[in-house]
């Protein structure tokens, strides 16, 4: 008996896929609107998305123009108890409504807020509930409070992995040796300072990062996105993501009309910024009209896409890997069970080891063959670069698209259908243990933020009396 107990459940470790994570997947890949379910869609066949937190810490210390908070945020005080609580009860929501494992971000106002071992807990705690999570953050701490929340009271390191987003852009007032930038040049020194903390601590301690760089983008910077692309692509971040402005948030920190700016234009200066195209039509996630995204890998001062979206070979190549990988956990499994996970998948699918091997030759032909990738890999010049374009919705267009979603009606407005539609692919939920809902996150900041956040101003006041 004992040997079946445990051969039980080395086959059910070995799956390539989590029963919940295939229920999930399949539920929501039915709830995905009709024009969503493409055959480069990701969301329902290898992924349910990326997660979010809300009500965590709302507070900042910059102010940005725009600014997505509402203007209750920063009266409320940042409480790590209140942080904590929170966040276990989110992910627990999340880890049953959308299985055992997801990206997940820890966000708010600004992370670097919390204490160091508040931070730290946070983390532990959605790590805890199968997310991997990012800390959300402008940037502007020191390689002292990175160590703080990376090593614990006797200096051994947390994790062996930290990821951050940090927010660069000329629209932020407040950082430090830099209150008010005149241009996006005027911040690269600040923005490598950030990638420099992060390979000293790998130095020091071998914690490895993944980092993210995020920018919002109005006709005031809009020109300046071909510079960033330039420069931060060889800074060391693994990600470049742009946000066009979207009227949400604090009225008081709009200014001039950001409906000037679309996902298409912003993608034009990322191009001529890379002095090449950024193919990204052979995987999407959820709506076109809301997210782009181009995988691939930087060989020197060039981007190599991993597929080509004329190419229908690679695109037999994705076909075939959502078809028979989707869903398989590859960034959270240990490699030994991985590679169990993988062998099962190619015991039954033989002939994808032979797709497998013509894909990464054509991404070898792309790069400029193997002797150049041999050798910029001998030099520590090729790494994984994704760029990102998510295009945001006004909060005037989300609350009456919403409305009708909770009452489960349709309408003959075409704008307000058209928000409604993204919004049922929208491929970033937060979550309310108090109702049990997942909502989309332009919901959140669209409709929920302004109640939620005067809420947290009574409970967490930025002053205690007595």
């Amino acid at each position: 008996m004992r040997v079946r107990s445990l051969w039980g459940r080395i086959e059910e470790a070995s799956r390539p896929v989590h029963p919940t994570t295939r229920r999930v997947l399949d539920e929501r890949w039915a709830a995905l609107p009709a024009a969503a379910r493409t055959d480069a869609q990701t969301v329902g066949r290898h992924a349910v998305g990326c997660e979010g937190t809300h009500g965590v810490f709302p507070r900042c210390n910059l102010t940005c123009s725009p600014c997505y908070h509402s203007k209750d945020a920063n009266k409320v005080r940042v409480d790590g108890e209140h942080t904590l609580a929170q966040v276990e009860a989110q992910m627990r929501l999340l880890e049953e409504r959308r299985g055992p494992r997801a990206h997940a971000q820890l966000i708010g106002g600004e992370v670097s807020l919390l204490d160091p071992d508040d931070h730290a807990a946070a983390l532990l705690i959605m790590r805890a509930h199968g997310r991997e999570p990012m800390s959300m953050t402008h940037g502007d701490f020191d390689i002292d409070y990175l160590r703080a929340l990376a090593l614990d009271g006797d200096g051994n390191p947390r994790f062996r992995r930290l990821s951050f987003a940090a927010h660069f852009d000329s629209l932020m007032r407040g950082r430090r040796g830099m209150p008010s930038p005149k241009s996006e040049a005027e911040l690269n020194p600040f923005r490598a300072r950030f990638v420099a903390m992060f390979r000293q601590l790998r130095r020091e301690h071998g914690i490895r990062s993944y980092l993210a760089h995020n920018m919002t983008v109005t006709p005031a910077n809009l020109d300046e996105v071909s510079v960033v692309a330039a420069d931060v692509s060889a800074m060391g971040y693994s990600m470049l993501s742009f946000q066009p402005a979207a009227h949400v948030g604090d009225e008081r920190r709009w200014k001039g009309d950001y409906r000037t700016v679309g996902i298409d234009d912003v993608w034009a200066r990322l191009e001529a910024g890379l002095g090449q195209q950024v193919a990204w039509q052979a995987v999407q996630f959820g709506d076109a009209r809301c997210n782009r995204t181009a995988f691939g890998f930087r060989v020197g001062d060039s981007w190599v896409p991993f597929l080509d979206p004329t190419s229908p070979a690679d695109l037999n190549a994705r076909d075939r890997f959502f078809a028979h990988f989707g869903g398989v956990n590859f960034g959270g499994t240990p490699p030994v069970w991985l590679t169990v996970k993988l062998l099962r998948v190619l015991r039954r699918h033989p002939g994808d080891s032979v797709v497998a091997l013509r894909w990464a030759q054509r991404c070898s032909v792309r790069s400029g063959g193997w002797l150049r990738l041999v050798r910029s890999c001998r030099k520590q010049e090729v790494r994984l670069m994704t760029y990102v374009v998510h295009n945001f919705i006004d909060a005037a267009d989300v609350a009456p698209a919403w409305q009708l979603m909770q009452a489960g009606r349709t309408t003959d407005d075409l704008a307000v259908a058209a928000t409604r539609e993204r919004l049922a692919a929208c491929t970033y939920a937060m979550a309310h243990p108090e109702t049990g809902e997942l909502v989309p996150a332009c919901v959140q900041h669209s409709v929920l933020d302004r109640s939620e956040n005067a809420q947290l101003r009574t409970l967490l006041p930025l002053t205690c009396a007595g």
